[in-house]
């Protein structure tokens, strides 16, 4: 138990101080390179022995970015222009950014204009992936996005390296799979909070230093007898759930988190490899052909709500909370999709407003209490 706590704990303070995680890597003589959300190509920067590294913004104060970004932008995207102007990422070799969102795209100039000391590399992904083109015109933004790390970092891959990346993630995906069936049974521990701490301090861990933790943490779960939860289990679909004491609100009411698609967390998760296809470079071009059920993402038939009433099936859920991050038009789209085939599937689901930004969490609780009384 005492091992379980230590390196929950680990997690927990990686979690909440990213930066100390940077400055660990910087000072072994490591070389890191920001990851925008939500796809940004981080297998091929693990491939060139440098350390991908999440940037999802976090508690700040607008003053700054208020220079480069409308009051309306998505408030991750805020948070990151804000934390670069004030030197929080300084140390970072390059940031990646993936423009798929409207503010995402505006995010690749503003950055170029205001943070000149870290170099912006961008990629484009190929909406329209049935296309028998889309393949080809990926591999070939991955082929100008490692010339651009190399200029920046001197460093390059190779096809053995990324196929061995591919084996470190895939092995980190499954970790975390077995990780998130386990933790049901031990939702007195694994609280809403805690899991999150969990899942998020990946995004700052090479991953298989990553992996190695987590299989501690969840073979010390398998040790202990399973926890009767007596409350309400949920699915949380959206963006992300932050700040991390939104959280413990769940946690007051009662209410346990047992699966997710958050973009933040599982939704990164499920998508294997393909075995079979080609080199590695086209076959880690075939897994963005294979995601589904992402706002960001064009699909037909809208399928997200189907698959979230298959996981409530799957987890044990029973109801959804629908993460609605400010001023996020994709996931608004969505919205109304996902809603209508929860309900028809018989599972309740209620909206939340997030703002990762904001600590006024009242209108919060007065949901969940809603939620709690819901049969």
């Amino acid at each position: 138990m005492a091992d379980l706590k230590m390196n929950l704990k680990r997690l927990s303070e990686a979690a909440a101080n990213p930066r100390a995680q940077l400055d660990r890597y910087l000072s072994q003589g490591k070389k890191v390179v920001g990851c925008f959300p939500p796809y940004a190509p981080e297998e091929l920067v693990h491939a060139a022995g440098m350390i991908p590294f999440g940037l999802w913004g976090g508690q700040t104060e607008l003053i700054k970015a208020k220079s480069y970004l409308p009051a309306f932008a998505c408030p991750i995207m805020q948070a990151d222009m804000e934390l670069a102007l004030n030197g929080a990422y300084d140390g970072l070799s390059a940031v990646i950014i993936p423009a798929m969102c409207d503010t995402l795209r505006c995010m690749t100039q503003n950055w170029r204009y205001g943070v000149k000391n870290i170099p912006m590399l961008p990629i484009v992904y190929p909406q329209n992936r049935k296309s028998p083109a889309a393949v080809d015109y990926l591999i070939s933004e991955y082929e100008s996005l490692l010339a651009m790390l190399n200029v920046v970092t001197g460093q390059m891959i190779s096809e053995l390296s990324l196929k061995e990346t591919m084996a470190v993630y895939t092995a980190h995906n499954q970790a975390m799979q077995r990780f998130f069936t386990v933790a049901r049974d031990h939702l007195d521990i694994i609280t809403p909070r805690v899991r999150h701490e969990v899942v998020k301090s990946g995004w700052f861990f090479e991953k298989s230093e990553h992996t190695a933790i987590v299989e501690e943490i969840t073979d010390a779960l398998e040790a202990l007898p399973v926890y009767e939860f007596k409350g309400k289990k949920v699915v949380l679909c959206g963006i992300e759930c932050e700040p991390a004491e939104l959280l413990d609100i769940f946690e007051a009411y009662e209410i346990a988190v047992v699966a997710d698609d958050l973009a933040h967390e599982s939704r990164q998760l499920r998508t294997g490899y393909p075995e079979t296809g080609g080199g590695a470079l086209k076959r880690y071009a075939m897994q963005w052909m294979n995601r589904s059920g992402c706002s960001l993402i064009h699909e037909l038939g809208k399928p997200r709500g189907r698959m979230l009433a298959k996981l409530c099936r799957e987890s044990g859920a029973d109801g959804v909370i629908n993460c609605m991050m400010k001023f996020c038009d994709p996931e608004e789209y969505d919205q109304p999709w996902l809603i209508k085939d929860l309900r028809a599937a018989g599972y309740p689901v209620i909206s939340i407003d997030i703002d990762p930004l904001n600590r006024a969490f009242e209108q919060v609780r007065t949901q969940l209490e809603a939620f709690r009384e819901m049969e």
